[in-house]
């Protein structure tokens, strides 16, 4: 007679660890020590959706579809168990048909005979789908707080919710926002490889108007979740007769519907519905996931308020910052002009929230005397109202500035006495611990005419040459001091220095700033991480394979060449230079009363020549003949006496030098010259002389010959002025070409 307990050898066989593994309604999975599985058994195929791999094998537990943003967990789980303790927690799981789950996992060590841990053992289990879904509630509202709380993007929030819960806890997913008090539809996902018929359910964007009775009506109404256990054994209208006969076709059982409410308000609806689209345990959801679903609702609704909140921010950092931009760039002529500004992408591990949004990067294209343009790019350091609040302040400084038309490092010294002084005006430099904003620029002046490219540079990142199929850094002799922090006692006419370079036809310039390389992860295409230098690398090689592409498509792709998030605003200013000469004509007179008349002839023939309409060409001669006649009458003309020293013989002392006869020399008569620009719509003319002394406006009188020529070419030409040069000073004028008023009609 066999005792109580005593197991046929049928029975024994049948409790082999193989044979219970293999039946377990459980996930089991073994590594090693090094995280490689070992074992998993059938049901583990099921749970994690990679059918045909049980039984021993070698790969990776990160094989299993644990999605990238768990894996730090996945490492602490391996790092804890190996130290001889036990783990629990929750993954989400991306199986191979694309879905997504929620894994709730336990780990213990795997001990050999001796004691010592040799691997270790997961059990796991999709979460809310046994009888311990009190416990997994916890760690799932945990699990989806912290992904809601990741997000600052409306449309990405809402994604995310989708995603959290279809296919998992829906077969049919809605959320509904309130605009302008009306519900309007901004998500609809379905169980995957299915999608609505056309003219059934709403789409995204669609106005959703729910009839009284209806159940998401009365959750609307009442401020609660409602739950629909079984359609079945309720009656309830329907919004359309085409939504009416959807839900038969596919078989709806059962729907919770939540409010989105966040700081007493309604902010729309969270709508879920099961069918028979999929084969679950249940197709009817009960009370406990009507409170769950509630719970996930709260923590939605106030993601989606961040969000909205956020968003709303973000529109007004933006419009804030691009106000302080140029909102477009000057029509110039033999120049190609393309700029973008992208604000830094905010992370919540920043810790710095909205102000991740603006920073201190400008660009700026400012017109100058016949033709010319100032470009400049700069950068502000930090981010915030404040970076940006000096980045405007120094851009209109920069614009007053560079109206004097003086040379690039004779602004920048300025803009850096500037700087200083408004960090003195400030109060802030009282305090021992404040420190001055470190601010860089380069600021550049353009002659398309004569395709010299003059520039100085404070402290900023040379900009990119791309001409003849290379990219290479502009070569700059010496990057000057960042405005306002160089070294006391040394003056800025010694911080800042003047180049020049000739840009090629149709040769390009990218000037841009940090922002534009400094993204995060910056990585190759094996995933190891880029420096600097590497990143540029990257940069030229993708932009000389473009550089002859529009200059529009050649700023998309700069923004968009180097991999990675911006982790930084970022500024991007494109010129490129005409690939045929500017028409111009240049001549030298003495300046003599009687050269007035050739300097005339000879823009006559040269604004016929251009074909400019008589009208235009009349005016601009009679300018020519006022302007040309003011520098004849005021230039020195009569000759100076200059004594020089007679040197005979050999070396006299000091004393004996003071007998040495002087020579009498003679200062040759000066000179004037006329030079003419045409571009596409103006004609430019400038005269240069030696006479250092700026031209004003003179208020003549009744009886007086003169004084009326500055007030004739200032109420007859387009703009005017004057500006200091090396040799004396350049007075200008422009003119439409084509007979156009000042007001260009």
């Amino acid at each position: 007679m066999k005792r109580w307990g005593d197991l046929s050898q049928d029975a024994v066989d049948h409790l082999t660890a193989q044979a219970v593994l293999d039946q377990a309604e459980m996930a089991v999975i073994v590594t090693d020590r090094f995280s490689n599985v070992l074992y998993w058994n059938p049901f583990a195929e099921t749970l994690f959706g990679r059918p045909g791999r049980s039984g021993p094998h070698e790969s990776p537990v990160l094989s299993l579809g644990i999605v990238e943003r768990d894996h730090p967990l996945a490492v602490e789980l391996a790092r804890h168990v190996l130290q001889g303790g036990v783990w629990e927690g929750t993954f989400d799981v991306r199986r191979d048909d694309g879905t997504m789950i929620y894994v709730r996992a336990q780990a213990v060590p795997l001990r050999h005979s001796s004691g010592s841990v040799t691997g270790i053992v997961i059990t796991a289990r999709e979460a809310m789908r046994s009888n311990e879904r009190e416990n997994d509630r916890f760690g799932l509202l945990e699990r989806i707080g912290e992904r809601l709380a990741g997000s600052l993007y409306l449309e990405e929030t809402l994604n995310r919710v989708a995603e959290i819960l279809v296919p998992q806890f829906a077969d049919h997913c809605f959320i509904e926002l309130m605009e302008n008090n009306r519900l309007i539809r901004r998500v609809s996902t379905h169980v995957p490889g299915w999608t609505p018929p056309p003219d059934t359910w709403k789409p995204v964007g669609s106005e959703i108007v729910y009839p009284p009775g209806h159940y998401a009506d009365a959750a609307l109404r009442r401020q609660e979740t409602v739950l629909v256990e079984d359609f079945s054994q309720t009656n309830y209208p329907h919004p359309s007769p085409e939504s009416a006969k959807l839900c038969g076709e596919v078989g709806m059982t059962s729907a919770i519907v939540a409010p989105l409410c966040a700081r007493g308000e309604t902010l729309g609806l969270l709508y879920l519905g099961l069918s028979n689209l999929t084969d679950r345990r249940s197709p009817h959801y009960d009370a406990f996931d009507r409170d769950f679903v509630g719970a996930i609702a709260t923590r939605v609704a106030l993601a989606v308020d961040n969000a909205l909140l956020f968003e709303e921010e973000r529109h007004t950092a933006e419009s804030f910052q691009k106000h302080l931009l140029p909102r477009e760039t000057p029509k110039l002529d033999g120049l190609e002009i393309a700029v973008r500004y992208c604000p830094a992408a905010p992370l919540a591990s920043h810790g710095q929230g909205i102000q991740t949004q603006v920073g201190g990067d400008w660009y700026d294209v400012i017109p100058l005397s016949a033709g010319r343009v100032g470009i400049v790019i700069g950068d502000v350091e930090g981010r915030g109202a404040k970076a940006a609040a000096i980045m405007g302040q120094l851009r209109a400084a920069l614009r007053a500035f560079a109206q004097d038309d003086k040379p690039p490092a004779d602004i920048l010294a300025r803009l850096d006495a500037w700087t200083r002084d408004e960090w003195s005006r400030s109060g802030a430099s009282d305090d021992p611990d404040a420190e001055p904003p470190i601010v860089t620029c380069q600021y550049m002046v353009y002659d398309a005419w004569s395709r010299e490219l003059s520039f100085a540079n404070a402290g900023h990142t040379p900009p990119l040459l791309l001409v003849d199929g290379t990219c290479t850094e502009l070569n700059i002799s010496e990057v000057g001091q960042p405005l306002g922090v160089h070294a006391d006692g040394r003056p800025a006419d010694l911080v800042y220095k003047e180049e020049t370079h000739t840009l090629p036809p149709g040769a390009a310039l990218l000037l841009y700033t940090d922002g534009l390389i400094d993204r995060r992860p910056v990585r190759d295409a094996e995933g190891r991480p880029l420096d600097d230098s590497a990143t540029l690398a990257v940069l030229c090689e993708k932009l000389a394979k473009v550089q002859d592409a529009p200059i529009e498509q050649l700023a998309d792709a700069a923004t968009s060449a180097v991999p990675g998030d911006i982790d930084d605003d970022m500024a991007i200013l494109v010129i490129r230079s005409s690939p045929v000469d500017l028409d111009v004509e240049e001549r030298t007179f003495p300046a003599q009363p009687i050269m007035v008349g050739e300097a005339r002839r000879m823009a006559a023939e040269a604004f016929a020549e251009w074909n400019v309409p008589e009208e235009s060409a009349e005016l601009a001669c009679l300018l020519v003949s006022e302007v040309v006649t003011n520098v004849v009458l005021h230039a020195a003309s009569a000759s100076v006496s200059r004594r020089n020293l007679l040197m005979e013989g050999p070396p006299l002392s000091f004393e004996d030098s003071w007998d040495i006869p002087l020579e009498e020399e003679i200062v040759t008569e000066k000179e004037f010259t006329l030079r003419l620009r045409r571009g596409s719509e103006s004609v430019w003319v400038e005269v240069f002389d030696q006479d250092l002394r700026l031209p004003r406006i003179r208020s003549a009188g009744e009886n007086d010959e003169g004084g009326r020529g500055l007030y004739l070419v200032d109420q007859l030409a387009s703009r005017w002025g004057s500006r200091p040069t090396n040799e004396g000073k350049a007075v200008w004028f422009e003119i439409p070409a084509w007979g156009r008023d000042r007001t260009g009609h």
